[in-house]
């Protein structure tokens, strides 16, 4: 039996509790177990962003900022289906470019006393306009 498959078959029994009579009954899935904040969170390793600016929105002047909840195993590989957005940029075409894109990220693992582990983390993305930048600085 992989790894994996003993995690899963462990949260599997996990999210069950048992009666005295025998039968089990399914916890509320929308409770998370209980997660180890790691030491050192995941980083990105990538040497150039894979998310994409929406041309449109490029053209427009149009910026902003979401936040990604990711989940990162603990040899860095991001887990694809745990891509959540946790805060908005008020853009559609933002957030879709920002899940999108992150399907791409490499990541170091997450570190607990010295040793990879896995771990959910927040992880930014910002869509700003060189024109914006040129004109602060």
């Amino acid at each position: 039996m992989t790894a994996r498959a003993a995690a899963v078959l462990v949260l599997a029994l996990m999210a069950c509790q048992r009666k005295d009579d025998g039968t089990m009954r399914l916890i509320d899935h929308d409770v998370a177990p209980p997660v180890s904040p790691a030491e050192d969170p995941p980083v990105a390793i990538n040497p150039v962003s894979p998310v994409r600016y929406p041309p449109a929105l490029l053209q427009q002047g149009i910026e902003g900022s979401v936040l990604l909840r990711l989940y990162v195993d603990s040899a860095g590989v991001m887990i694809p289906d745990s891509t959540r957005i946790a805060e908005s940029s008020g853009y559609p075409a933002l957030d879709s470019a920002a899940v999108a894109g992150a399907a791409e990220l490499r990541f170091s693992p997450a570190l607990l006393r010295g040793r990879p582990v896995a771990a959910p983390f927040l992880q930014p993305v910002h869509f700003r306009s060189p024109r914006s930048r040129s004109t602060t600085e």
